[in-house]
């Protein structure tokens, strides 16, 4: 079916054309399908619809008419507008009638509020968009909810559309958008409304706009290109219609009935006849309503009830002037005891005066009369003392007593405030007992007359204030229901921006990855720029020098940061190493782009569960969980109380102990202060708070060494003790409980001697790796004894410090949380996973060289923290700490075998070189001589 001047039927506003054209009997039905139709015409069904939208039944279409509050300068007026819902965009738009082609404007619902007040009015309410606030009004209040309720749902579908999202999301983002639905939530605060068809729908474009006061009022002055389109369309479309049909007012659902239209003019204007008739017939029935109420008010007993309440309200006064006055007395017999109490103390301060003056007069002497006088003179200081104190008291209980009188003032004036409403009350009681005292002594019909009048303008009142309280309720209703969609959207908002900001750092990750691989394939270039050609070798420097210009830290200035690389981490450890080589400037850049890679991957997806679980332990106490915890990794928030309960655990800190200490160095130098102040400066130097001489953690890490130098005198100090001090002050803070940390690593967590000026148990313990680094790597052992490595050169500092300065600050502290806690297996368990991470690597270099200089610095390339710790704590399992004592000792008798042949051997030696005696030195020949 055509649509336009063809068809004889009007265009509506808004309406699409497949509307029109999906049924061919349009022309004959008046513009809706048989089924529409149907659903029209049966009320029940339509009005009984549900807020939830059903899929097997077509959607009304959301349009009508209602008026908007225009305002134009200073004046406000109201004015009728079309309206009707775009599905595609969430916006109402509004025309000036059904007929008009261009809108005047559109509101946007998708972060649109609804509100609907009382004191507006019935049927006023309003759409609250962030720029402007909308102002309806329908013929109806059930007009109006309709219009609340369905604009509700529209937004919720909406703004839960899955079309609102780009085709194509990662997995990651659409996840939590699975089990939406896109309908309202079963939860209702209020029923629905029926459906009011004969103002809403595509029904009532066919019937003629309301009608407002003047002829202009309903023009819109702020779109007037809009208003010409309109009429110039309307003025072609009504000329083609009078040369087809001869009738502009030609609607097709009147086609077979065109006299429809004159018997609705007539049936409307005797309609406003009778409005106006009907008021002088609403007089008669007003007046026939009073006389009926007056007799009923006449047949209840009102005047005996009003003579019982005002014997109830005598008694009732006198009964409370006798409670008031047994609350005075009551104050008043407090008073006077407290005054009892008062010269009760004044007696026995005089009696005491008065027993010390006669001593005083007694004495014999001199000197028990100056040691009165002594004992008068304390007196007089602690009673001065006291007067102080009391004067002090005195100031504060006057500053709370000026207090306390402005508000018994205020109390005062609101009580007179009260008084005076409460005077003005029986002034009104009065005068209307005086009338009612007159109206007895009239006749008993006047009587009966004035007081039903009054009667009856109180229940008028009464039913008034129902009314309010039933609108209340409704508003009460739809704010509840508005507040909750709109929770819900915001929860769904929220739920959308986590799912992208994941979205997001995960793109991020990848692209660091890339530009990590980008870098490495430069860092290959580069070793192989030798023996290119001279453009291609150009190319290549140009590349490195224009990587090297990118700072890692503003790289992500232009879209979302979400996790920045800054230069320091939370510790002050430097997150970009700082290689003095200057070929391997490209290596810190990777590196650090490894860094933000996991940090980025992993702080969703591992790290918040992490801290979930970290927040929901209490109490801390020994359990397989809180082990498994610690060696996740405790998060920053929390490593501070972990460390100081796991030292308190085994060290019983002794009160005033250090102190002691503090005090006992600075009378006494201890030999090792000189060695102590020269590892100073070399403590930690990519730490912020250590690479200055100047910084303030340097005056506590001395205090600490020199205390512990005195605690433990077989030690003193052993070069490695400043690192172990220097990372528990970075974490714990506090001098004493740094000391107390470092007490709990040497003596307890690391066998005697240790840290000897022998260092035998370091020893032992690289040949116990060794061992342990044969059975668990065989393949990476064979390698070295292929090549003479002796990784002890390596793994000696490790074994010595704890992994500090061999590792990066994230892994550094997570090896600490469970060394702390579990002992020295951790640094053989972590050794051993270090070497297992980079097994491959190493196994491809064949130059002992090489291979040493990888050694040095391979464990600061180590960036994934959980790779490591899986590695170690499960795949490289079982691991009991019963073998690692039965090795240390078979390793200790051999060490101390070969130590005591060795004495042997120089003893030996020296007496040999004794008995030989001095030599004469021309027969000493250097080697270079004999070769000659």
């Amino acid at each position: 079916m055509k649509k336009g001047p063809e068809s004889g039927t009007w265009p509506l506003a808004g309406v699409p054309s497949k509307l029109a054209e999906s049924n061919p009997d349009n022309s004959r039905s008046g513009g809706a399908s048989a089924k529409e139709k149907a659903v029209l015409s049966s009320p029940g069904e339509a009005e009984n619809a549900q807020l939830k939208p059903s899929r097997e039944t077509p959607r009304k279409k959301l349009c009508g008419y209602l008026n908007k509050l225009g305002i134009k300068g200073p004046i406000k007026t109201w004015k009728s507008r079309w309206f009707i819902y775009d599905e595609n965009k969430c916006h109402l738009l509004y025309y000036r009638t059904a007929q008009d082609v261009n809108p005047l404007g559109s509101i946007d619902l998708s972060s649109a509020s609804f509100d609907c007040k009382v004191e507006n009015g019935e049927g006023v309410f309003e759409i609250r968009t962030p720029s402007r606030v909308f102002t309806l009004k329908a013929i109806s209040k059930q007009a109006m909810m309709y219009w609340l309720q369905q604009l509700q749902v529209r937004r919720w579908e909406f703004c839960n559309a899955a079309s609102r999202f780009p085709v194509g999301s990662s997995q990651l983002v659409n996840e939590p958008l699975a089990d939406r639905t896109n309908v309202v939530d079963s939860e209702a605060f209020m029923p629905p409304v029926k459906t009011p068809t004969e103002v809403v729908g595509l029904k009532a474009a066919s019937l003629p706009a309301p009608q407002t006061s003047t002829a202009l009022q309903n023009i819109s002055l702020k779109h007037p290109w809009t208003e010409i389109q309109n009429t110039v369309y309307n003025i072609c479309v009504a000329k083609q219609l009078r040369g087809n049909n001869g009738n502009i007012f030609n609607f097709s659902e009147f086609q077979e009935h065109p006299e429809s239209l004159d018997e609705e003019q007539e049936a409307e204007v005797e309609a406003g006849c009778a409005v106006k008739e009907e008021i002088p017939e609403d007089g008669r029935l007003e007046s026939r309503m009073n006389w009926v109420r007056k007799a009923k008010w006449m047949n209840s007993g009102f005047l005996g009830l009003a003579e019982e309440l005002s014997r109830e309200r005598s008694s009732m006064d006198k009964v409370s002037v006798l409670q008031q006055q047994i609350l005075t007395l009551t104050e008043e017999v407090k008073s006077q005891k407290e005054l009892v109490k008062l010269l009760h103390k004044a007696l026995e301060a005089a009696q005491q005066e008065k027993r010390v003056s006669s001593m005083y007069l007694t004495a014999a002497e001199d000197k028990d009369r100056l040691e009165l006088v002594r004992h008068k003179v304390r007196q007089i200081a602690d009673l001065t003392s006291r007067l102080e104190a009391l004067e002090k008291e005195k100031k504060e209980l006057e500053q709370m007593l000026a207090l306390r009188d402005s508000h018994i003032q205020e109390l005062k004036e609101h009580v007179q405030h009260l008084m005076e409403k409460n005077h003005a009350k029986q002034e009104v009681i009065m005068a209307l007992t005086e009338q009612m005292a007159r109206e007895l002594s009239d006749p008993l019909q006047e009587a009966n007359t004035i007081t039903a009048e009054t009667l009856y303008k109180q229940q008028e009142e009464i039913e008034h204030l129902k009314d309010d309280i039933d609108a209340y309720k409704t508003q009460n209703q739809f704010l509840n229901s508005e507040i909750h969609q709109v929770t819900r959207l915001w929860t769904s908002a929220a739920e959308n921006e986590k799912a992208l900001l994941m979205k997001c750092a995960c793109l991020q990750a990848r692209n660091c990855q890339m530009e990590s691989k980008y870098l490495t394939v430069l860092r290959k270039l580069q070793e192989t720029v030798p023996g290119l050609p001279s453009s291609d070798a150009e190319l290549v420097r140009n590349l490195i020098q224009e990587a090297l210009q990118w700072d890692v830290k503003e790289g992500a200035e232009e879209g979302l940061n979400l996790n920045p690389v800054s230069e320091y981490d939370e510790y002050g450890f430097m997150t970009v190493p700082d290689y003095e080589v200057e070929d391997w400037k490209l290596l810190a850049k990777i590196q650090a782009l490894e860094i933000k890679s996991n940090n980025l991957r992993s702080q969703e997806v591992v790290e918040k569960p992490l801290r979930d679980r970290w927040n929901g332990v209490g109490e801390l106490s020994p359990s397989a969980e809180l082990k498994g915890l610690i060696r996740s990794g405790i998060p920053v928030e929390h490593r501070q109380r972990v460390w100081r309960w796991i030292v308190s655990r085994h060290c019983s800190r002794l009160p005033d102990h250090y102190q002691r200490l503090l005090r006992q160095s600075k009378s006494t130098e201890h030999p090792a202060c000189r060695q102590i102040e020269l590892d100073l400066p070399r403590t930690l130097t990519n730490n912020k708070y250590f690479s200055s001489p100047t910084s303030q953690l340097i005056p506590k890490l001395r205090r600490v060494l020199l205390a512990f130098s005195w605690h433990n005198p077989a030690i003193g100090y052993c070069q490695g003790l400043n690192r172990l001090a220097a990372v528990a002050l970075l974490v714990l803070e506090d001098e004493e409980s740094a000391f107390w940390c470092l007490v709990h690593i040497v003596e307890n967590l690391m066998p005697a001697d240790y840290y000897s000026d022998t260092l035998i148990t370091s020893q032992v313990d690289q040949r116990v790796f060794k061992d342990f680094l044969a059975e668990k790597l065989p393949r990476l052992t064979a390698h070295f004894e292929q090549h003479q490595i002796d990784v002890s050169l390596i793994t000696f500092n490790w074994f010595l410090v704890a992994f500090v300065d061999s590792l990066v600050s994230d892994i550094l502290l997570r090896v600490w949380d469970a060394f702390l806690y579990e002992g020295t297996k951790v640094i053989f368990r972590y050794a051993l996973a270090i070497f297992k991470y980079n097994e491959e690597e190493i196994l491809r270099i064949h130059d002992n060289v090489e291979i040493y200089q990888y050694l040095r610095f391979f464990t600061r390339m180590i960036m994934d923290g959980r790779k490591l710790m899986n590695i170690a704590f499960n795949e490289l399992n079982p691991f009991p700490m019963k073998l690692l004592r039965n090795r240390r000792t078979m390793h200790r008798e051999e060490l101390e075998t070969e130590l005591c042949e060795l004495e042997q051997i120089k003893a030996a030696y020296v007496k040999e070189r004794a008995e030989q005696g001095p030599q004469d030195l021309q027969d000493v020949v250097s080697e270079e001589e004999e070769e000659i």
